[in-house]
């Protein structure tokens, strides 16, 4: 059975280039947010970790507020504000009570507007952001994942890490930023996107009134398109207890239609269900593994698919071996009509429980529209995924799980006492 849905999203830009998309919804929880189409791709190569600089000063006080103002004003009333970088967006926003509508677009207009990024606040966050640094660098898991794509996007700012390095940091300066900024952010690059209960006039007229003081600013995309890439393997020695593994190719961008194919087939192959292939036949058959999984992430030129793992080092060569069997049999055996049908029903029904979280499906808007200036409801993403053939699922997987196309990255790791 298809789940039933009522998404209905309305649409409107203001003159000066700012985009909106809304759906209205009952309950009395709302999420907004405000996404630039502006991330750590984006910088140039002294600038790396600039985007993710940013996106913490926001919060550090603007010409009318200090940090704790900023950081209280949606505290207090129980709300709760946040935000992220990614390669290519860096996003704001916020989960709050119905009521409190304006209180939070006219705070995010205050720190994405008016931000006034003080000398002694910068270097405060600087040394938090080197303690974030140290912690991610203590976490194998997460740090592989940062330096897969520097394996696969090597030489290219996509491939570069979002935190930076702590040699740059301590470099930048405010008009470091400032000039960032005027070089990047663009009124014609940001969406506000929300969801819930608020009628969409009265939320236009709302943005209208804290944005419409902010004239409309174009600056041309020198985004560097990915070409040539080409597959490398690489070991390092870590005195971990665990090896840690990434296995994967370059993929899809968001606008190739063939990568419905691929987000249907990575659910097959190590999705987020405890039925996965790989999930069944290597960590329930042989034990190898505590954690292993595939991800397909798209970008606006180019994609990535991997296959991760954490295991014994007694098991590394055993549990690499298992991972291309399972990739060779997508290659080379059609998906039979039942499983097939099986598994678009798992992945429409994850899809329809991830959309349940409010927050969830506001930041999954607000991206697809700053890339393609409409969002396909459920029923239309659904739709897409039934039409997807056992045919179309074997042609993607040839051209992504290719063995000649494949690289690897493993951190080896050694007993603590070997050191």
């Amino acid at each position: 059975m298809i789940p039933e849905t009522s998404q209905q999203y309305q649409y409107f830009r203001f003159p000066n280039g700012i985009r909106l998309i809304h759906r209205e919804s009952a309950g009395a929880v709302a999420h907004a947010g405000l996404m630039i189409d502006t991330g750590t791709r984006d910088e140039l190569p002294g600038e790396n970790g600039m985007a993710h600089l940013i996106e913490h000063m926001m919060f550090k006080g603007t010409k009318k507020r200090k940090a704790y103002h900023v950081l209280s004003r949606l505290e207090h009333i129980g709300g709760d504000l946040n935000a992220f970088t990614t390669k290519e967006e860096t996003c704001i926003h916020a989960s709050f009570i119905s009521p409190y509508y304006e209180r939070v677009i006219e705070l995010f207009s205050d720190i994405f507007f008016h931000s006034t990024f003080p000398e002694q606040e910068l270097e405060k966050e600087k040394d938090v952001i080197i303690d974030e640094i140290k912690s991610y660098k203590d976490s194998p898991a997460e740090e592989i994942l940062d330096e897969f794509e520097n394996l696969l996007f090597h030489g290219h700012p996509i491939g570069r890490n979002i935190l930076g390095s702590e040699e740059n940091l301590l470099k930048f300066t405010r008009n470091d930023i400032v000039q960032f900024i005027h070089n990047n952010y663009s009124t014609e690059k940001i969406v506000i996107a929300s969801v819930g209960t608020i009628k969409f006039e009265v939320l236009k007229k709302l943005i209208n009134k804290y944005f419409e003081g902010i004239g409309a600013v174009t600056v041309s995309s020198n985004r560097e398109v990915f070409l040539g890439y080409e597959p490398g393997s690489r070991t390092e020695i870590r005195h971990n207890y665990l090896s840690h593994c990434m296995i994967g190719n370059v993929a899809y961008n968001r606008k190739d239609p063939k990568k419905h194919a691929l987000i249907l087939l990575n659910n097959i192959l190590g999705g987020q269900g405890l039925n996965s292939r790989l999930n069944l036949n290597i960590r329930e058959k042989y034990g190898f593994t505590y954690t292993i999984e595939s991800q397909f992430s798209s970008y606006s030129d180019t994609g990535m698919f991997a296959v991760y793992f954490g295991t014994d080092p007694k098991s590394v060569s055993r549990t690499i071996s298992l991972v291309h069997k399972e990739l060779e049999k997508l290659r080379n055996e059609k998906i039979g009509s039942l499983q097939l049908h099986r598994a678009k029903l798992q992945l429409i029904g994850q899809l329809a429980i991830n959309f349940e979280s409010g927050l969830t499906e506001m930041l999954s808007i607000a991206r697809s529209h700053l890339l393609f200036d409409k969002v396909d409801n459920m029923e239309e993403v659904i739709r897409k995924i039934n039409n997807l053939t056992a045919e179309q699922l074997l042609e993607a997987a040839n051209r992504t799980f290719d063995p000649l196309q494949l690289s690897t990255l493993l951190y080896e790791g050694r007993d603590e006492s070997e050191k």
